[in-house]
């Protein structure tokens, strides 16, 4: 296994792309079946504030990940 700082930052930029992606299905598929289903709006307030957990995740890894190349490059 190599200790490279690209490998590793390839991997934490697909793991924070990943994440984006799944967030983003489950939270359009929880809109949909709050609608379909007539959730209550605190629970889709749940579904809501999930995602942009999710979402708030996924860009300060980002930003980690661009920080660290910003580090290494100057």
């Amino acid at each position: 296994m190599s200790n490279d700082p690209h490998d590793k930052r390839a991997q934490q930029g697909r793991v924070a792309g990943l994440v984006i992606a799944f967030t983003g299905a489950l939270w359009v598929g929880a809109t949909w079946a709050g609608a379909h289903f007539d959730w209550s709006v605190r629970t889709r307030a749940l579904f809501d504030l999930l995602a942009l957990a999710g979402f708030a995740w996924a860009l300060i890894a980002t930003y980690q990940i661009w920080r660290s190349r910003q580090d290494d490059e100057g």
